[in-house]
């Protein structure tokens, strides 16, 4: 199966009112061209699951100034004014989440888990309406999986079979998101032929990606 496809390809297969999930680190290692290219569509009234909304001008944060998105999960927004704004004057929904609690819930909607049990959290806001669950004698807060229809990943480096290298900080959240969406689109810096990287080297393994694009 060829999995390369055309930056428009990538692009229409993002509909309203889906959830997507966008990994990476204040844009280090987002899909930052699929983004882009997002951005200047008509797609409108999503849900971003993120570690970060980047910044007003860069990686999902495009999307926040366009007003596509209706819900942002995230660990925090501190570097996006934007976000911030909308979230006050109530035009999207910002639900946070401890960021370790945050990639452990995209794990569980990966692995097929019912939830994780964790005690970040107790006792403030976070716990507000969730299970709180009894372990030998310590409570812990039950954390739902947390699922998206696409997840769109960036990779350092891949070969044309869809395995994925992600370098330094920009495997955070990319290679557990992976495990998490329906559809999942890998944007890569550097594409080899397949077979070109160590089996032992893959961080994101071919047969949880469905298609990739050419990030130059």
């Amino acid at each position: 199966m060829n999995k390369k496809i055309t930056l428009e390809d990538a692009v229409s297969k993002i509909k309203s009112g889906m959830t997507i999930m966008v990994g990476g680190f204040l844009s280090n290692g987002s899909a930052n061209r699929i983004l882009d290219a997002l951005s200047k569509s008509d797609v409108t009234n999503l849900t971003l699951i993120t570690n970060d909304t980047s910044f007003s001008d860069k990686g999902a944060g495009k999307l926040l100034a366009r007003k596509q998105l209706k819900k942002v999960i995230a660990s925090h927004i501190g570097t996006n004014e934007l976000t911030q704004q909308q979230m006050n004057d109530g035009e999207i929904e910002v639900e946070f989440v401890p960021q370790g609690t945050l990639a452990e819930r995209i794990r569980s909607g990966g692995y097929g888990l019912g939830g994780v049990l964790t005690p970040t959290g107790l006792g403030t806001d976070i716990a507000n309406g969730k299970q709180i669950i009894n372990v030998d004698g310590k409570d812990y807060l039950l954390e739902k999986p947390l699922r998206a229809d696409v997840a769109l990943i960036g990779a350092s480096k891949g070969d044309e079979a869809g395995n994925l290298v992600y370098y330094g900080t920009s495997q955070n959240f990319n290679p557990v998101m992976a495990t998490a969406a329906d559809l999942v689109i890998a944007e890569i810096d550097e594409i080899v032929p397949a077979g070109a990287i160590r089996p032992e080297a893959v961080h994101t393994p071919a047969i949880m990606v469905d298609y990739i694009v050419e990030s130059k």
